[in-house]
């Protein structure tokens, strides 16, 4: 069993995979991420303890399926593409996409976060483990350019600083010849009710960055251009619709019809 050590913003990764691990267990798992529900069960630590509800599980489970369908899609476009999953924590993305060998892929966290991968998970042809914080831009210069380059950041951006976030997409805009970034992204009012979630809390995370409007990106960010901006359940067939309580999929229908409901939390993809 493998003992954590682990606060604050790094301590979320034991969030998302306990919900990608247990929705992995249903018989219509969208996820079946089989090395998620194994890390779970090498890990020493009692995940009940984080109370995860099962619409929670079901959102964080459709939310990692929307972003591995757009990073397919980026592959199949760009055959020898790199792939930057950043902040990727315990996340097995990769095992879920299976890249071609032509694809560099790159995982990116804290030293301890990746010490524990590398003992977690069995390693991977072209899949290199970059031990840095994201935003100590110096682990990009072990990034080859020249490649359409694909930025993936899951459960990320909202722990960062606004300035610290932005020089990382300014510098990642013009470090590679073409690409996309591609995240889950939250208003104001979203920031908030994620702040005040019990598992977060109970992590001691700070929560510090929204971005209440796509376009203002695009503004701060020139080499970005919004290509496409939907809520987690969009797309969904009804069946895994379904699987929310009453009481979820009715708040889910008044925020498709409300556009700053809509912005509390949702999926983008920009182009550069």
């Amino acid at each position: 069993m493998e003992k954590l050590d682990l606060t604050g913003v790094k301590a979320t990764l034991l969030i998302t995979l306990y919900a990608k691990a247990r929705e992995s267990c249903l018989p219509d798992s969208l996820l079946r991420d089989q090395h998620a529900a194994d890390a779970v069960a090498r890990i020493d630590h009692d995940f009940s303890t984080l109370h995860l509800r099962d619409d929670e599980m079901i959102g964080l489970a459709m939310r990692a399926h929307a972003l591995d369908g757009w990073t397919r899609e980026f592959i199949d476009a760009h055959r020898e593409a790199t792939v930057l999953h950043l902040g990727c924590g315990l996340d097995t993305r990769v095992f879920r996409v299976d890249p071609p060998p032509e694809v560099a892929w790159f995982e990116v966290d804290y030293p301890e976060v990746i010490a524990l991968r590398r003992k977690l998970y069995p390693d991977r042809a072209n899949c290199r483990l970059i031990a840095s914080s994201v935003t100590d831009l110096a682990w990009l210069a072990q990034v080859p350019a020249g490649r359409p380059t694909l930025v993936v950041a899951e459960g990320l951006f909202l722990y960062l600083p606004e300035a610290s976030l932005l020089a990382l997409l300014r510098t990642v805009t013009t470090q590679f010849p073409t690409g996309e970034v591609i995240f889950d992204a939250y208003s104001d009012l979203g920031l908030a009710l994620v702040a005040r979630n019990r598992m977060i809390r109970a992590t001691g995370a700070t929560t510090r960055w929204s971005l209440n409007h796509s376009q203002d990106l695009e503004a701060q960010v020139p080499g970005l251009k919004l290509r496409t901006e939907q809520m987690v359940q969009e797309g969904r067939s009804p069946a895994q619709v379904a699987r929310y309580t009453l009481l979820s999929r009715v708040l889910i229908g008044w925020m498709r019809r409300l556009a700053p409901l809509r912005r509390v939390g949702r999926l983008l993809r920009y182009r550069f």
